[in-house]
């Protein structure tokens, strides 16, 4: 008779079906120049109808540049309308429009969807903020994108929000 090895260690059968299989990173990527798309047809003409152009412009014509305060409130205002854009998508699903189009969602770590506040608060907002920072936001911000190379494909914003992105069943 053979004895089973008592120092051997554990199987079991995994059922690949129960498991959300990961994003791949060039869906997350298509996703994320959607959402762009979508986010300055959007706040474009709004800048433009708020005047944020023209101080541009005039302020370049003076050899300038645009005050931080005016920059903030801008940095504000797009925020604002990305959540106004993407809160119900986010609510209904855990995706974004270009999320939904790609068929993609995000999900905490132990697989429910995410909410829309989880999202834009931890998710989006702070990652946001730390790019609106001179040169050392852009760093940051690349640092954070950069970690989808990584095995399990979780970016920095990930990380802060509890999150991971996996296809949408």
């Amino acid at each position: 008779m053979h004895d089973p090895n008592p120092y051997q260690a554990p199987t079991a059968q995994l059922q690949t079906e129960d498991i959300e299989q990961l994003a791949e990173r060039g869906t997350r990527l298509g996703a994320v120049l959607i959402d762009g798309l979508i986010g300055l047809v959007v706040i474009m003409p709004l800048m433009w109808l708020g005047g944020y152009w023209s101080a541009v412009m005039e302020a370049a014509q003076r050899g300038e540049q645009v005050g931080f305060g005016l920059q903030a409130l801008w940095m504000l205002i797009g925020m604002l309308v990305f959540s106004a854009i993407h809160a119900w998508p986010l609510h209904v699903g855990g995706q974004t429009w270009g999320k939904r189009l790609l068929g993609i969602r995000i999900v905490t770590l132990d697989g429910r969807p995410v909410t829309a506040l989880r999202a834009i608060l931890l998710r989006y907002f702070p990652l946001q903020i730390v790019g609106g920072i001179p040169c050392l936001g852009a760093l940051a911000v690349l640092g954070s994108i950069g970690m989808i190379f990584r095995q399990d494909r979780r970016c920095g914003h990930d990380f802060v929000a509890g999150t991971r992105v996996v296809r949408a069943r």
